[in-house]
């Protein structure tokens, strides 16, 4: 179940977009489930710092990925209440923790490019390409690459 949609010459490709640190991200709408205010996150001890806990939403445990964490960014600490993204995975629930929502945009499918060079090799690895926008450029997240958390997780 793909969000893309043929419109004159090419594919259009929906995403979700969110800012992690100050950069611009963005997920494809298809892998989001939901976005929540994430509330009584529970600590699960022994965890890589990437995993901010676990909590229950509408009656399913979701796993809280720490998105400044997987990105190898310092913690926030202005003070603002985070937000979730909600994705699964093999039939898991995960929320990804994110700075601030954006709002959906429709860019071209041919428009996306590989990951540049100079792409910070941090976000390089979760990166599934890139689009450049008006003097800004967005990072395509890779859903399945950002879960990547079980070697992580076994060193734990």
């Amino acid at each position: 179940m793909s969000k893309k949609t043929q419109i004159g010459e090419g594919a259009m490709v929906e995403y979700v977009t969110a800012m992690i640190g100050g950069q611009l991200f963005g997920l494809p709408i298809s892998r989001v489930q939901d976005v929540f205010m994430p509330e009584r996150v529970t600590r699960v001890p022994l965890s890589s710092r990437e995993i901010s806990g676990v909590l229950n939403l509408r009656g399913r445990i979701v796993t809280v990925v720490d998105m400044r964490a997987r990105l190898g960014l310092p913690r926030d600490e202005d003070g603002k209440t985070a937000m979730a993204v909600g994705v699964d995975l093999r039939g898991e629930s995960y929320g990804l923790l994110i700075d601030q929502i954006g709002e959906v945009l429709r860019l071209p499918e041919d428009g996306k490019e590989e990951n540049p060079v100079n792409l910070d090799p941090r976000m390089a690895k979760l990166a599934g390409g890139v689009h450049r926008l008006d003097g800004q450029l967005m990072v395509v997240l890779d859903v399945d690459r950002v879960l990547e958390l079980a070697p992580e997780m076994m060193a734990a």
